[in-house]
């Protein structure tokens, strides 16, 4: 039996590379107490056993699908990439670029010291700073590089990656959220309240714009002697002091009739208010409550919105609930960034063109807000694979480009020029939604399966020589990564606190992105109790994603 399907497999390198992914996703699915290998160590290791067998699985399969990833990547950070680079949040992409600089230098330094080669360096770049794309780009440029000893350079790029990513992944964590505040001088979760309680000066008393609290629609028959008689509709709406409250219909005598916000009501009047209901209650309460089935049909939806308009970037969310159109939204939750991560609801938080906003209210209010700030995103399940397509073969066009530099052949590759036309296109979208959309799930698709095939291939491939590189590299590899990962981690806080002055509560959050490291951060909110450490994480991921796939390039330029 085992002789069968050791001979199918061999015949049919297709069926390996999905045995493979089904036992990478599920060891790296299992849970270790609060740990978990992740599906790219656990497809690694799961290629590494199959490849045993010596399956041959041509490089195409794994370049293509890397391609894909490398798209996925960029279309996801293309947005706060641009923006990092282009308006106020350079200090935090220059902060990104520092730390991306020292996180080479760290692996640099390790391979000096240590004699290591490419092949090596490359695995110690991808594992200790867990960013696996690298890994296709070091493969491509040590291909170009014209070494004698190429296959056996790449064949220890996987035994590196798989010694260091452990502690790549765990440490990072660890040193930000133990270490971190130490560092900083601070107590993280005070710092973050005392950020959050700043950032909701101009809100109401009971809660900012959010839709936190339950809204209602109830209708009321105005009272002779009642608070809105004789006013407009306005001034009935600004009644409720520090709330926000709309009314969404009037019927007057037997009609439902038009109104605009200089309508006056009268006495006998019902209209149909939004708001929190205890709100309501209070302001509007010495009314008569009436169950007006026509008047309060009222089609009310969420949707996701987003943001593309020019004039919101970098307006405050005050500022913005002051807008005409906003009149009648409710804000649920603002996500932002390739990870959509949540930013905290405040009152001073400011709001980013390729911002998602999920928002309720009534469908004429979300249509004219919708009109005014962007574009509904509502779930689609069709892919504009002509976009996608075009897009990579420009980008593959672009880094196919061999520019000579000092007698050295230098090129970004197919894969380089992919991510950089995600980039693009990802910050195109932001501004002409039109051209068409990537759905989540696809992208999950491209990210995940993308990258785990390559990762498979690179298994798979490497399998029959990992015992031998495994006792090439020595166990010293590890120590090694310990101090690639540690050395960046522990000066990070320190650039942020005393280079760039940071606040300190969203200084860790800039240093788990600048790190790519969203579970850092994310056990940075867990102690801290808040969402701000996020604030400061969006840019500095995007930037540094990019910049820490292309290292995987220089690592090996640098080292032949």
């Amino acid at each position: 039996m085992f002789s069968y399907i050791a001979d199918t497999l061999r015949e049919n390198p297709q069926v390996a590379i999905f045995l493979t992914l089904a036992v990478g996703y599920w060891i790296g699915s299992r849970q270790f107490g609060s740990f978990s290998l992740g599906a790219v160590t656990g497809t690694l290791l799961a290629g590494i056993v199959i490849g045993q067998l010596g399956i041959e699985i041509s490089g195409q399969v794994k370049s293509i699908f890397f391609i894909m990833f490398l798209f996925a990547v960029g279309f996801g950070v293309g947005p706060q990439f641009v923006r990092g680079i282009a308006t106020d949040g350079a200090p935090q992409a220059l902060f990104a670029v520092v730390v991306s600089g020292l996180c080479l230098g760290g692996v640099y330094i390790a391979s000096i010291v240590s004699g290591y080669g490419p092949g090596l360096a490359a695995g110690l770049l991808a594992g200790s700073q867990t960013i696996s794309a690298s890994i296709g780009l070091a493969t491509d440029a040590i291909n170009g590089a014209g070494l004698e000893n190429a296959q056996a350079e790449l064949d220890l790029i996987p035994v590196a990656y798989a010694i260091t990513y452990l502690f790549g992944t765990v440490g990072t964590g660890w040193i930000l959220v133990y270490f971190g505040p130490k560092l900083l001088g601070v107590d993280i979760a005070q710092e973050c309240a005392r950020y959050e309680r700043e950032m909701s000066e101009g809100a109401p008393a009971a809660g900012f714009i959010s839709a936190r609290r339950a809204r209602e629609v109830r209708a009321y028959r105005i009272k002779q002697d009642g608070k809105a008689t004789g006013k407009t509709v306005a001034q009935t709406e600004r009644l409720a002091e520090g709330e926000r409250i709309f009314i969404e219909g009037v019927r007057s005598g037997e009609e439902i009739v038009p109104f605009t916000a200089e309508t006056v009501l009268k006495a006998g009047d019902i209209v149909a208010v939004s708001g929190r209901r205890e709100v309501l209650v209070n302001i509007l309460g010495e009314g008569e409550e009436v169950d007006d089935a026509e008047l309060l049909n009222i089609p009310v939806e969420s949707v996701d919105i987003l943001l593309t308009s020019k004039a919101l970037d970098g307006m405050t969310l005050a500022d913005t609930a002051q807008q005409p159109y906003a009149r009648g939204v409710f804000l649920n939750s603002i996500r932002r960034g390739s990870a959509a991560v949540n930013i905290p609801v405040l009152a001073q938080t400011k709001l980013n063109r390729g911002d998602i906003l999920r928002v309720a209210g009534t469908k004429a209010s979300i249509d004219r807000f919708v009109d005014a700030v962007g574009f509904a995103d509502r779930p689609v399940t069709v892919t504009n694979m002509v976009l996608v397509g075009l897009a990579i073969f420009v980008g593959g066009l672009i880094g196919s480009y061999v520019m000579p530099i000092g007698g050295v052949p230098i090129t970004l590759s197919t894969s380089g020029g992919a991510l950089i036309a995600g980039i693009f296109v990802g910050w195109l979208r932001t501004v002409k939604p039109q051209i068409g959309n990537v759905p989540q799930p696809t992208l999950w698709f491209m990210n995940s399966v993308g990258l785990n095939v390559f990762i498979a291939v690179v298994g798979i491939s490497s399998g029959p020589t990992f015992i031998a590189g495994l006792q090439q590299a020595g166990f010293g590899i590890f120590f090694w990564g310990l101090f690639a990962t540690g050395m960046p981690m522990i000066l990070a806080p320190l650039v942020g606190k005393y280079l760039f002055r940071f606040d300190p509560a969203i200084n860790l959050g800039c240093c788990g992105g600048a790190r790519t490291s969203t579970a850092s951060v994310a056990m940075v909110g867990e102690i801290a109790k808040s969402d701000v450490p996020m604030l400061g994480y969006t840019v500095p991921y995007a930037v540094s994603n990019t910049l820490l796939t292309l290292w995987g390039l220089v690592i090996v330029l640098l080292l032949t």
